[in-house]
């Protein structure tokens, strides 16, 4: 069996072990997607990275799933560019600096700030424009999450968005509906399969340290699994916030995994106006926490 070397990170966070860990194997050339989702399924982490020479960008991505790929996803992408940074894997002078990533969805920059130790402080990633898509009754979600209609942000519709992979939009009022939300798994995955997504991303305009704006949960179809920080989410989160006028300001920070032990922090910037949405980025920190080999299945 053939050895790749393989690091953890957690991305959205500049504290070990906590936001979102993500595995990154830096040098996957020669891995077969079979190879690819058996090294998922085994570091058994919501997203494995693999990072591939490009010749149209500076690097190409996967990103699998331990049942799946998928095409981008936000914590993976922050947390390969900072590994890629950080390990000297990329040539680029200490200031800001961008990182082309060659996506299945196409090619996305990644920029990169860095402090006045040279050190790189946190990634920026952008993503697709947003589309604004299914509008879900009220009733259908609160029956399927156990909340009530008042819980919802009034005048808010929960709706489908994407910035390159869709979620449903479900705005509440306040961290005490957060807490308190109960799945009911069965009616769930009926509503997720039905409008096409595979899971929703349920908000409130507040948080648990003084600096948050918002603060969210992944609610997924699939029983005991919740994500301490989702990129892609956030970023479909920003764009609807913008799009429906909840804050009054297009750069704002939202935090994650609190109800989980594994608090993340990430900030949102969308440029556009209402009904016009033309940029959403979202940054974050990431840090190393393992740094080894793992042996490629036959």
């Amino acid at each position: 069996m053939k050895p790749y070397r393989i690091i953890y990170m957690d991305a959205f966070t500049s504290a070990p072990f906590s936001g979102n860990p993500c595995a990154v194997l830096p040098e996957a050339d020669g891995l077969t997607d079979g190879q690819m989702q058996q090294i998922a399924m085994e570091t058994n982490l919501s997203e494995t990275a693999f990072v591939f020479r490009s010749d149209k960008a500076a690097v190409r991505v996967r990103y699998f799933m331990p049942y799946k790929e998928i095409p981008f996803a936000g914590h993976p992408t922050i947390a390969t560019a900072m590994m890629l940074v950080q390990e000297g894997m990329i040539s680029i002078q200490p200031s800001q600096a961008v990182i082309d990533f060659e996506f299945n969805i196409g090619i996305l920059p990644v920029e990169i700030y860095f402090g006045a130790d040279g050190k790189p402080l946190k990634a920026i990633m952008t993503q697709q424009k947003p589309s604004f898509t299914h509008v879900v009754e009220a009733e259908d979600v609160t029956g399927c999450m156990g909340i009530v209609k008042e819980d919802l942000i009034e005048g808010a519709p929960v709706q489908v968005v994407s910035t390159g992979v869709p979620f449903l939009m479900v705005p509440v009022n306040g961290m005490a509906v957060l807490k308190n939300v109960r799945i009911d798994h069965s009616r769930f995955q009926s509503l997720t399969k039905r409008i096409g997504v595979d899971a929703a991303y349920m908000f409130c305009l507040e948080g648990v340290e003084k600096d948050a704006d918002a603060h969210g949960r992944l609610l997924s179809s699939t029983p005991g699994s919740e994500d301490p920080f989702t990129g892609s989410a956030v970023g479909c989160m920003g764009a609807y916030v913008v799009q429906y006028g909840l804050l009054p300001r297009q750069e704002f920070t939202v935090e994650q995994g609190h109800f989980i032990g594994r608090p993340g922090k990430g900030t949102i910037t969308v440029g556009g106006s209402v009904g016009d949405i033309q940029s959403v980025t979202v940054a974050g920190c990431a840090v190393k926490t393992l740094d080894g080999v793992i042996y490629a299945p036959n």
